[in-house]
């Protein structure tokens, strides 16, 4: 089935016999199919209880009406053959925002016969015969009723089940079959008893799922964004140093790196080694920093933007100095004696969305520049972004384009739901959805090829979920 709108108002619309409630619950959750049969059991002696069927469609505009407010996918279990009530469900549509689908179900008509003959509840000949001349003329009527989507489904054959998500060998180059390099992303480490153990079993599922590396944060304090100040957020060289230890192919590096941490130079040095101890697989993010909090908590100044933005700009040709060959005066420096070198060149992901200096930054030294996933504000910073490349003279391709993700991925639509209920707080749950782009694997597939189109070339994933190896695995197909 191609992806329908979501959230939507999908009407069913089709004889009885015809497959509409086994189409809803193979594709939606029982918690967002409205049915007047169901409706009629609460309300009556049963779903065929035909008297109670005018308090069950007024219940159940109330809860359309209720649903859709919410922003939540809606799906109407009914005949869907009165015009007078599709156009109400449409304007209810209308009224909250969200886009009217229209799923014809459209079963043979000897087909729909056999399975009514074969129901607990078989509907009179005539009735049903009367049904299907009906559903004839509703098939004229609908593409004058003015549907966002009218999708027709012959549901002749069974579902398939899901195929299984594949676990892959790591290919040299790491590229998905989107030709994306996907990072894993570590933000949280609830590593309880064995922090050691847990990080080599997350580095290890990462590798054996096909990542092409591993990236840690790097903050002093846990971040409000992820979690409580008091969780553990260890320091990122020593972690990588771990990492860097066991046998994997995973690029390792920091996203991102504050330049007022540290100086560039230790930075530069932290890296260095690392790269020397993973035969070339180190790279650093490195941004201005933006939390006052860690800084003062930690001593640390905290200068005006401004000033972490020229130190920004002077720690990256820094670093770029003292990776380079030889110990020659360079970047401000008198010598650039720094041992052991790198294996190749470090890439640097300048991270941070300024417009005005940090785009500008990445464009005149960055290998890579790190942007939302969202693709709204994706565009607009490409575009900035593009403006800087041409004001200094570079190829649009010379730079890489990175993006941070930070989905709700689950193993189906149930799944993907539990998920946003744990974690959305006091956020409505359909804004929290849309904010997390809540779903599944293939739903982010999809999602990622809108990146792919606009030009990204790596993506950072990390899900709020990722508390141990079994997470990291169940993700091995967003690197496929």
């Amino acid at each position: 089935m191609p992806p329908l709108p979501d959230p939507a108002l999908v009407v069913l619309i089709g004889p009885a016999g015809s497959g509409k409630s086994h189409f809803a619950s193979t594709h939606y959750r029982r918690q967002e199919i409205v049915s007047t049969d169901e409706l009629r059991s609460v309300l009556g002696s049963g779903e065929h209880d035909l008297p109670a069927t005018a308090e069950a469609f007024a219940i159940l505009d109330v809860i359309v009406i209720s649903r859709l407010k919410r922003g939540l996918t809606t799906v109407v279990d009914t005949l869907g053959m009165d015009r007078g009530l599709r156009r109400l469900w449409m304007e209810r549509a209308r009224q909250a925002g969200l886009p009217a689908v229209a799923v014809v179900v459209d079963t043979p008509a000897r087909e729909t016969r056999r399975r009514n003959a074969d129901r607990a509840y078989v509907v009179p000949a005539d009735a049903l015969n009367q049904q299907l001349r009906r559903f004839q003329e509703v098939r004229t009527e609908l593409d004058e009723e003015g549907w966002d989507v009218i999708h027709v489904v012959t549901p002749d054959a069974a579902t398939p089940a899901p195929a299984p998500v594949p676990v892959r060998s790591p290919t040299e180059d790491r590229r998905s079959s989107q030709g994306l390099r996907v990072f894993l992303q570590l933000s949280r480490f609830p590593w309880g008893e064995d922090p050691g153990g847990w990080l080599r079993s997350m580095a290890l599922a990462a590798d054996q799922s096909g990542f092409a590396g591993l990236a840690v944060m790097d903050h002093l304090i846990q971040i409000p964004q992820v979690d409580r100040a008091w969780e553990p957020i260890p320091e990122p060289w020593v972690t990588l140093g771990l990492v860097a230890g066991l046998d994997t192919g995973l690029e390792l590096g920091t996203l991102v790196s504050p330049i007022t941490f540290r100086p560039a130079g230790i930075t530069a040095k932290a890296a260095a080694t690392l790269d020397a101890l993973t035969g070339g697989r180190a790279f650093v993010g490195v941004g201005a920093g933006w939390w006052d909090r860690e800084h003062t908590a930690y001593g640390i100044p905290f200068p005006p933007a401004r000033q972490r933005l020229d130190a920004l700009e002077a720690g990256i040709e820094t670093m770029r100095a003292l990776w380079a060959p030889g110990t020659k005066a360079a970047a401000g420096l008198p010598e650039t004696t720094s041992y052991p070198r790198p294996v190749g060149r470090i890439p640097v992901v300048v991270g941070g969305n300024g417009e005005r200096r940090t785009l500008r930054i990445a464009a005149r030294l960055g290998d890579a520049c790190n942007l939302p996933s969202d693709v709204e504000r994706l565009d607009h910073k490409l575009a900035v972004l593009r403006q800087h490349l041409d004001a200094v003279g570079r190829p649009y391709d010379d730079l890489e384009v990175t993006v941070l993700d930070l989905p709700v991925v689950g193993a189906d639509r149930e799944d993907v739901w539990a998920r946003v209920e744990r974690h959305r707080g006091r956020t409505p749950a359909a804004a929290y959805a849309k904010k997390k782009h809540a779903g599944t694997v293939t739903q982010q597939r999809d999602r990622w090829a809108g990146l792919v189109q606009r030009g990204v070339g790596t993506v950072f994933v990390s899900t709020p979920d990722l508390n141990g190896p079994d997470d990291v695995l169940a993700l091995a197909g967003l690197t496929i």
